[in-house]
């Protein structure tokens, strides 16, 4: 019996999210009595491969046979789909990223496997299994049973952590499962890659602007703030669609989904479509001068006020203490 953890790669690289997933399957593994085995898909190095180990993966499974340069929810499932039987696993878990919440169901539909998505904890039992989910975009949390043989979750990124890396060589074998490729449908048109900018999906602190900051000008300050925290710049909808602001920098339910150890707001007004793209964030901090604004309800922290005074009392602050 094993636990089969999707790891995800970019260009062939792991980031912090598949460290945190075999992080939690390792947890999960101790009290199930169970193998982790990682599962790779794409062209990886062998160095990199041995990573997965470091963070639980007793075992890697190696998928660098066949076309796997574009993301295709069809074939990647397939590939999933077989990793299962191969290792007869009886829970299939994916990063809350956009790959993962788009496998996922796919994944749980040909296994007839219960799905729970958005998962926050380690299960609180496991014989049927019961887990805690995010709700209401963030608003609320729900307790899920499944009854099913092989269940799938997704986990909410940040809300696990990661382990300390430990001495552990993986058995990598490679694996070549029986896909039908003709299945694919997705066509590669273009490649715009975001350059010279820490990533919004990667940062683990995160500053933001929406409309009421008025203009794109204003956005300078943003800017100076993030560069100060190591932070990456986001951005509403309105002001992506305004054009203040790149739509790569657009975080929302429409846009991208982030979860960074700290989400900074200002001038957001906390739309519905927009909390359902941050809600996982750990701390939310919202700063806005309307004290009625929706934003509030989700923050940790609040601050009623005009962001041209709050957010260069907020920078001087920053200068001051890390002059000292």
């Amino acid at each position: 019996m094993s636990i089969l953890v999707y790891a995800e790669n970019r260009e062939g690289l792991f980031k912090k999210a598949t460290f945190e997933l075999l992080s939690f399957a390792q947890a999960m593994a101790r009290e199930m009595n169970a193998e982790v085995v990682a599962l790779s898909v794409g062209k990886v190095a062998q160095s990199e491969l041995g990573k997965l180990g470091k963070y639980g993966a007793s075992k890697v499974l190696d998928v660098s046979e066949g076309d796997f340069t574009l993301f295709d929810n069809r074939l990647y499932a397939q590939t999933v789909t077989a990793a299962v039987a191969h290792v007869d696993a009886r829970v299939v878990l994916f990063p809350g990223s956009i790959a993962g919440t788009a496998l996922a169901p796919n994944v749980a539909a040909r296994l007839k496997a219960g799905l729970v998505s958005g998962v926050v904890e380690l299960p609180s039992a496991y014989e049927p299994m019961e887990v805690r989910k995010i709700v209401f975009t963030g608003k609320a949390f729900a307790r899920v049973k499944i009854n099913t043989p092989i269940k799938v979750l997704t986990l909410s990124q940040n809300s696990f952590g990661v382990t300390e890396p430990v001495e552990n060589t993986p058995a990598i074998e490679a694996f070549t499962p029986a896909v039908d490729a003709t299945t694919a449908k997705n066509k590669l048109a273009e490649v715009n890659k975001q350059t010279g900018k820490l990533l919004l999906t990667d940062a683990e602190v995160v500053v933001a602007g929406g409309r009421g900051l008025k203009s794109a000008e204003n956005f300078t300050m943003i800017e100076e703030l993030a560069e100060l925290l190591g932070a990456a710049v986001a951005c509403s909808r309105p002001v992506s669609d305004e054009g203040w602001r790149p739509h790569d920098e657009h975080v929302g339910q429409t846009g991208k989904i982030i979860a960074p150890v700290l989400y900074i707001a200002c001038g957001i007004s906390g739309a519905i479509q927009h909390v359902g793209g941050i809600s996982s964030s750990k701390h939310i901090v919202a700063i806005n001068n309307d004290k009625d604004a929706p934003i509030f309800e989700v923050a940790d922290y609040g601050v009623v006020g005009d962001y041209k005074t709050v957010i260069p009392d907020l920078i001087n602050a920053i200068k001051e203490v890390r002059s000292r």
